[in-house]
């Protein structure tokens, strides 16, 4: 954990950027249910579905963890995944954005 402060300001930013990043995850997994519960033809793909979306749940839940000891590292990973971009970031300190972006490139 990275033991920063958060402005006010900063962390209206951080509140907003979750919330963008998971509408954005949130809607990939239902445009991809959408396009892919078509082809369920028995009751096998029904469970299948059944387990994805309960792994998805508790993987999302799991990852938009917005306490301010990891959000430097929440922001990181959602970097990397795609979900957020630094624009979405901007109004964070700056040195704050080195380290997302940092932690972004790393493996």
């Amino acid at each position: 954990m990275i033991n920063l402060n958060w402005t006010v300001e900063e962390q209206d930013v951080a509140q907003q950027a979750i919330k963008t990043a998971y509408d954005r995850e949130a809607q990939a997994l239902i445009h991809k249910i959408v396009h892919e519960t078509p082809a369920i033809q028995d009751i096998d793909a029904v469970w299948q579905l059944h387990d994805y979306l309960s792994a998805k749940r508790h993987q999302m839940d799991g990852k938009y963890d917005n306490r301010h000891p990891v959000l430097i590292f929440v922001f990181a990973n959602l970097l990397k995944e795609g979900w957020l971009s630094l624009e979405d970031l901007q109004g964070l300190e700056p040195d704050k954005l080195a380290k997302i972006s940092a932690l972004a490139k790393m493996t």
